[in-house]
Parts: structure tokens; sequence; C-alpha cells
């Protein structure tokens, strides 16, 4: 998601696009276009963002955040996301990352 009032990118799209396919061997994934990115939702509860830019990010609490960081991944803003370092995201390891990040009540 970008900020309120940013323009919907097609790298948002293209992004968001990818990441739900990648995340296709999980049942109930969707997106939803919000403030000019996109957000990532399984069974209707979000647990992933994309920016304007294109950059994806999971979200994060005490369970996962450390992963993370030892990644050297950059937190979105204020919001409990970091983007998924680009070697989880073109590895088999996402779609781990992402059912932690669904986890989070």
């Amino acid at each position: 998601m970008g900020q309120k009032g940013d323009k919907h990118t097609n790298e948002a799209q293209l992004s968001a696009d990818l990441l739900v396919e990648k995340l296709s061997v999980i049942d109930g994934i969707t997106s939803k276009k919000m403030f000019g990115g996109h957000g990532i939702f399984h069974e209707g509860r979000m647990f992933a963002i994309v920016d304007s830019k294109g950059t994806c990010s999971l979200k994060t609490d005490a369970s996962n955040e450390e992963d993370f960081r030892n990644e050297g991944a950059e937190k979105h803003g204020k919001m409990p996301y970091y983007a998924i370092p680009e070697r989880v995201f073109n590895s088999n390891e996402l779609t781990e990352w992402a059912k932690k990040s669904i986890a989070i009540k």
C-alpha cells in the first residue's frame, strides 16, 4: 500500500499479481487495490501489502520480525510490515514466511 492519494501504478499491479501467484499454494489468497498499491489478504484478513513502487511487504510481530531484520529488510513506515527480502521472495521460503504473517492476529 502506498500513501493516501498515491496513484495506482503498473509496478504495484505487476508485483501484487506475482505475489498472489507465488502464494497460490495457499488457499484463500486475494488482493485489493488500496492507496496506490494493494492489500494482500488471506480469507479476508490482510497479511501483506504492495506499495505504489511495487515493493512487497509481509506483516510482522515479535514472532517473525527478527527474521526480517536479520535479512536487512526495510520496515514499511510505522506499519508492522517489512519488505520481503529478495532472497526469500525468489525461493521456496516465501510460502513459509507468508504463513507466519497469516498467523498473526
